[in-house]
């Protein structure tokens, strides 16, 4: 058998080890990433990125992944479901009293659970294989996971900027395997299957699209709750309604997402009823309540006081009640400035004073 031959067999073997492992999907890319890292310039010099230094830090290497991982050759993208199901997000949309945490981050970390499915392909690889290198990723270094899958036939980058395939919507995670094997490509995904449909675009609630294939994260309600450190622009509250952790908008009206299959994984079902709560309820979590409740939770990275500052402005948007003013009443002390000023703009959405009467 040609080397070639043995190549294209050990392709095969690491689709049916892949889908014994959970994914869904394998697709093989050369490192040539065509057009994406001249948007990626644009993107960045347009300052779209706003607090995500890391976007700009490490210069060529994220869009060309001989740089990071000199001697890459291939690498192979992974997608796996992430959907729970009957988590009816829609409707807890349509609850301004409910609080909307975006469906891939109500069960444990994606990251965890997908690194180590990662290492155990690479490990099957190189067994296999007798040689290669490897280097496994899923968001944990400099890499353009969007533009390596569009690149090995996943799907198209979608006027939302998140991937879509054709077969299985956009609820899935993404992980890479960097390697200097010379597997077979496979064709990359030329088309863009939107056509005239903008239903993503027009639905953002702080309107965060600038065009077509262009979101501003500065005003991107993921952004605004997960990324941004600081205070929240007083424009955008409330157009940030009740989502206090990500925002699935731009996939719930996505037409190719009647295609989504609910995720088989159970590390990926919903934890402590996060997916039907009461704002209030949370917002009365003290530190330690919210540490024990995000242990092994992606929600957990914004630590406690920014989940304060958003819960606040989800408040601010809530309908009146007495029990949700006197919620946030009893943080008009928080020790901290940011938690302060947020508490303080939502109360004078309900008119009411920022301290407990005496």
């Amino acid at each position: 058998m040609s080397e070639s031959q043995l190549y294209t067999e050990l392709a095969q073997h690491i689709r049916d080890w892949a889908a014994e492992l959970g994914f869904q999907q394998v697709g093989i890319s050369d490192v040539d990433l065509g057009d994406h890292p001249e948007y990626l310039r644009r993107w960045l010099a347009a300052g779209y990125h706003g607090d995500m230094g890391y976007m700009a830090k490490h210069g060529e290497r994220r869009s060309h992944p001989g740089q990071l991982i000199p001697g890459t050759l291939r690498v192979l993208s992974l997608r796996m479901d992430y959907l729970p199901p009957d988590t009816q997000p829609l409707h807890i949309l349509e609850q301004a009293d409910k609080a909307y945490i975006s469906r891939y981050t109500l069960g444990r970390d994606y990251h965890k659970l997908i690194r180590k499915r990662l290492a155990q392909l690479a490990q099957r690889i190189e067994a296999d294989a007798d040689c290669g290198n490897y280097r496994a990723f899923v968001d944990t270094a400099p890499v353009l996971e969007r533009a390596l899958a569009e690149q090995a036939g996943l799907g198209w980058i979608a006027k939302n900027t998140m991937l879509i395939n054709a077969q299985a919507g956009s609820w899935f995670f993404l992980g890479e395997i960097y390697t200097d094997l010379p597997l077979p490509a496979d064709p990359p995904q030329r088309e863009k299957h939107c056509g005239s449909c903008r239903a993503c675009l027009d639905i953002c609630p702080t309107h965060a699209f600038v065009d077509a294939f262009q979101l501003d994260a500065r005003r991107c309600i993921s952004y605004l709750t997960i990324e941004h450190h600081g205070t929240i622009d007083e424009e955008l509250r409330p157009l940030m309604g009740n989502r206090i952790f990500g925002c699935d908008d731009c996939q719930l009206v996505c037409p190719w997402n009647k295609f989504a299959q609910p995720t088989a994984e159970a590390d990926f079902r919903p934890r402590h009823q996060l997916q039907d709560a009461d704002l209030v309820d949370l917002f009365l979590w003290e530190e330690d309540t919210f540490l024990r409740k995000t242990e092994g939770s992606a929600i957990r990275r914004i630590g406690y006081v920014r989940w304060l500052r958003n819960l606040a402005v989800a408040l601010g948007n809530a309908p009146t009640t007495p029990a949700l003013v006197a919620a946030l009443q009893s943080r008009a002390q928080h020790p901290s400035a940011l938690v302060r000023e947020h508490v303080d703009w939502a109360l004078a959405q309900h008119r009411a004073p920022p301290h407990q009467a005496t």
